[in-house]
């Protein structure tokens, strides 16, 4: 089968603003999938750029086997693999420090994404991130990055009436923690689709005394009804009127909606502000991992070029 050609195409659409400022802001970009999307993906090598982070996103109901799985053939091909770890769908001790032990043992797993989980009854003694990190597991395992989830926009499953008051007090506990961890850390975010609300959201952080960096989550490319259906299943708040508004005009409606206009303006933000704490940029590709990944290579997000590629050009 023929290697698909992921330079920059003559015929692709240019970034918006500038490209220098978004290929940099691109540059270790991450991207999410699941084992049944994975399984679609004949070479995660054809596609990614060397040394790219590949989270492996743990829905309720995949068996931990299939997790493992997929995080092993991952982790073959060469990328680091950062496994979700969902509270609510974990049952106890013995059954977190099972999945570690798997995950180390079959796939050399070091990372983690330790997040609640989008699950309304718990399983069994965790209902939270804090518990999982608290119990020492990931620590005596010698876990070298934890990542933990952020909210852009709130989170009504922990603060039910609106507000923020329960994710505020959780980042000020995530910090405490990551002041006294050797790990790694970062927050995670769920996407959105405007970049001033992003930019307050980060500089509050800063203003709270919170410098865990922000990896911004950014949906990939996709169909407008695609984009709008998951939004408001992971409950974007605020930015989902920029799909509205697009939603409502003719021309847009059946042109399949990308992250370049929200994506240059941070990073001309990241550009003026070196210190704004918006690290990396994390992809869901809600449209298809290969089309986000070939939107990103585009636009100058070549952390690296795809490995295959590069022994074609050897």
């Amino acid at each position: 089968m023929a290697l698909l050609n992921f330079r920059r195409k003559t015929d692709a659409k240019p970034a918006a603003g500038n490209p220098a400022h978004m290929e940099a802001f691109l540059h270790g970009y991450s991207i999410e999938v699941m084992p049944r999307t994975a399984s679609k993906v004949e070479s995660f090598r054809d596609i990614l750029p060397q040394g790219t982070r590949v989270y492996i996103a743990h829905i309720e109901g995949t068996p931990i086997e299939e997790m493992v799985e997929t995080a092993a053939r991952i982790n073959a091909e060469g990328f680091d693999v950062m496994p979700h770890f969902p509270a609510r769908i974990i049952k106890d001790e013995a059954t977190l420090a099972n999945w570690i032990a798997m995950y180390q043992g079959e796939a050399d797993v070091k990372q983690a994404l330790v997040l609640a989980g989008g699950v309304a009854e718990p399983h069994g003694a965790f209902h939270s991130s804090m518990q999982l990190l608290e119990s020492g597991l990931f620590d005596k395992a010698g876990f070298t990055r934890l990542h933990v989830a952020g909210h852009p926009e709130g989170n009504k499953d922990i603060d039910i009436n609106g507000g923020s008051k329960n994710v505020d007090e959780a980042l000020q506990w995530k910090q405490k923690f990551s002041e006294r961890t050797d790990a790694s850390m970062a927050l995670a975010t769920q996407f959105a689709f405007e970049a001033g609300p992003i930019i307050t959201w980060a500089n509050s952080l800063k203003e709270a005394g919170v410098d865990i960096p922000v990896h911004i989550g950014i949906a990939g490319p996709a169909k407008l009804q695609t984009l709008i259906k998951f939004a408001i299943a992971c409950g974007v708040g605020p930015s989902l009127k920029v799909l509205q508004k697009r939603a409502m005009d003719v021309t847009k409606l059946l042109l399949p909606y990308e992250p370049t206009e929200v994506l240059a303006e941070l990073a001309a933000h990241k550009a003026a502000n070196p210190d704004f704490n918006i690290e990396q940029v994390h992809f869901f590709p809600l449209g298809g991992i290969k089309t986000n990944a070939q939107w990103a290579t585009d636009n100058g997000g070549a952390s690296g070029t795809p490995v295959n590629a590069v022994a074609n050009q050897a």
